[in-house]
Parts: C-alpha cells; structure tokens; sequence
C-alpha cells in the first residue's frame, strides 16, 4: 500500500501524477456520454413517434431494431457496429469511386453509443406518450391544430414529466457504457484509468479515484434531473 504523500503525488494534476490524465478522460467520457444521450433522444423520439404512426411495415422495422438492440449486450454491439460499420462505409465509398475514410474515434464512440441509446429512448418515449390522456389530444385535434403544432404544444408537454424518470436512468446508463468504447481504443476515464495502473502498479488507488469520479457525475446528474423534473412538474399535485 502506497504512502499518503506517493498517493496524493500519483493523483495530482501535473507530471509525475496521473491525475490530469484521469480529469482528460473524465471530460472525454462526460463529451461521449452527452453526444450519444441527445442522439439517442433524436432516434428515440423518430422511432417512439413512428412505432405509434401505424404503419405496419415501419412498425415491423422499429420493433425489430429495439429488440434487437435490447436483446444483445453492448459490448458486442459496440465492437460490431465500430468495425463493421466502417468497413461498410469504406466499402460503400470504394464502389462509388472515393477513397476510404479514417474514422475518428470520438465521433464513431458517438454515433455507436447513440445508435443502441435511440432504441431504449423509443420505448420510454413510446411508453411516456401513450400514457397522454387521449381527450387532451382529442381536443387539440377538435380546435383544428395540425400534427406539428398538437405535438409541440399538447404531446410534447405532457410526455416530459412521464418520460423524465427514463431518461434520468439512461443518462446514468450511457455515462457507464461510455467505458466500453476503450474496446476499441479510444481513451476515456476507464481506459485512462487503467493505464495509469499499468505504469505505477497503484490499481486499486486509480480504480478507486475512478469509482469517485463516476460517483460525482452520478451525484451531479440526479441533482440536475430533480431540478427538471420539479420545474416540469411545477402546478401538478405532488405524488404521496
């Protein structure tokens, strides 16, 4: 076990410590986290409004990339979607006649991440709307409002208090999948986290400052959502 002062020596934020590299991926990890949350909300709410359209044929293609975005660990889906997506792509672009791309790490972390977010984010958003009272939107309809503005003044206000709790989970789930992406080699705080054991042999010190870390960002995001949830439920009775 390492001295106090080794310790605060191997934390801190200048060379010789690992603590900067550890503060670069904790922000790397907040950067990917916060990409894939609001791609993920933008798949989620094109797929949850599309689950409900009616359309058979749409309908068939939805459920079939929510189950099996749901039924197949992220870890897979991660490291195939990475690899196999790029290939696709290089492929794509070879047989139109343009040279391959280089793909960043940072934005493939993203899309990836956000791609297996959007199918958890359509069922709660499918769920949060369908638990909307069909009078509210009945009326709307009656008083003439199109499909845009029903949606952005009448389904749109309601579905936030009923969708928020979801949400708050898979912001907190997908700041844990981000640790994933060191899979595929791109450094976030987990993949920071153990080089910095490699190179001084301290792991439990750094996979503890890690944990900490992850605390604080779990800590700082439930307080951020209690706040949105308490100004989007202001005027509502309070649940007993």
């Amino acid at each position: 076990m390492a001295s106090f002062e080794t310790m605060v020596q191997l934390l801190s934020p200048y060379p010789p410590g690992w603590g900067g590299t550890l503060l670069t991926g904790a922000v790397s990890t907040l950067a990917i986290s916060a990409g894939a949350y609001l791609i993920g909300i933008v798949i989620g709410m094109a797929g949850a409004l599309g689950k409900l359209s009616g359309n058979r044929a749409l309908g068939v293609v939805l459920s079939f990339y929510t189950t099996m975005i749901r039924a197949v660990p992220e870890l897979i889906l991660i490291v195939g979607l990475y690899y196999a997506g790029t290939d696709g792509l290089n492929r794509l672009l070879q047989w139109a006649g343009m040279p391959p791309l280089e793909i960043n790490g940072f934005a493939a972390a993203i899309a990836v991440l956000g791609f297996v977010q959007g199918a958890y984010m359509t069922e709660v958003l499918r769920g949060a709307i369908l638990a909307i009272p069909g009078g509210q939107i009945e009326a709307a309809r009656a008083f003439g409002m199109s499909p845009f503005l029903r949606f952005r003044r009448v389904v749109l206000p309601a579905l936030i208090p009923n969708a928020l709790p979801g949400l708050a989970n898979l912001w907190l789930a997908v700041t844990k999948d981000s640790a994933l992406v060191a899979v595929v080699g791109y450094q976030e705080l987990a993949l920071a986290t153990r080089l910095a054991g490699a190179s001084t042999k301290q792991y439990f010190l750094f996979f503890a400052a890690a944990a900490l870390m992850y605390l604080a960002i779990t800590l700082v995001s439930n307080l951020v959502f209690s706040l949105i949830e308490r100004r989007v439920r202001r005027g509502q009775p309070a649940l007993v």
